[in-house]
């Protein structure tokens, strides 16, 4: 962790309020989980407190489970997110082919009310932070390189949830992309068997970041649904095709034989 997040405990420097101060950048979202701590001596000085304050707070979190420390290894940020959905469920989901479409209406909803708050309340970083993502989409679109564009697409819907500034929804959204980065819910490879969907989506991304960048909740959210609403239709069609192309090498090998 390179830049100094952490603020000077300004009244009575104790464990309590050291503990507070870390727990809401998690809140926030802008400590993440598998985040390093800065080494106690730097965190100590950064914060204005003694390290045995210091220690009592790292240890209240680590008995929470926010943080955990690896001997000889530092101090990191919980999975927190990962919580929500317990391996049981997690399981059941990944079993049940409905349950991708359950999950994609979810996020239909969620990231429509993501994008119009981000448009009502992005900050001027935050629309920096927005400027970025799509240049570097736009890089790894002209690339064409999948994997890149696979990763930044989730750190894009991240990032309009911390845009929101509503931790619940920031914290419910993470918890869907963990399961879709997990590869839990589908492979997002197989939308991109239909034709032009490449295409599709980056501009379908850009154009979220633009209403949000320029103020226009109403925009937003509608670009954010007829997103969710093209990657709906699109899975669905691909997984037909899919069906189709199975059923088709059966009755090829069957005449075969």
């Amino acid at each position: 962790m390179t830049k100094n997040i952490f603020s000077q405990i300004s009244q009575h420097k104790t464990a309590d309020q050291a503990a507070e101060h870390i727990e809401e950048l998690i809140l926030e979202g802008i400590l993440r989980f598998g985040d390093k701590l800065p080494a106690e001596r730097d965190l100590a000085e950064q914060l204005d407190i003694s390290r045995p304050v210091l220690r009592h707070a790292i240890k209240d979190l680590e008995a929470r489970e926010l943080l955990y420390t690896k001997p000889g290894g530092g101090t990191y940020v919980a999975d927190t997110t990962g919580q929500v959905f317990s391996e049981p469920v997690i399981e059941l989901i990944g079993r049940h082919p409905k349950a991708t479409n359950d999950y994609l209406e979810y996020r239909k909803s969620m990231e429509g009310m993501s994008a119009e708050l981000a448009a009502k309340r992005a900050t001027p970083s935050d629309k920096k932070l927005l400027a970025g993502l799509a240049d570097a989409m736009r890089a790894a679109h002209q690339d064409e390189n999948a994997e890149q564009e696979a990763n930044l697409d989730i750190e894009l819907h991240n990032a309009i949830g911390e845009c929101a500034h509503n931790v619940i929804l920031l914290h419910s959204l993470r918890s869907c992309y963990r399961l879709l980065s997990g590869g839990v819910i589908f492979n997002r490879e197989i939308v991109h068997k239909i034709k032009g969907a490449r295409e599709k989506l980056f501009n379908q991304h850009i154009a979220i970041i633009d209403a949000i960048n320029t103020n226009d909740p109403v925009l937003a959210r509608a670009a954010a649904e007829t997103h969710l609403d093209f990657i709906i239709t699109s899975f669905n069609e691909a997984n037909q095709l899919s069906e189709r192309e199975y059923i088709s090498e059966l009755r090829l090998k069957q005449r075969s034989n």
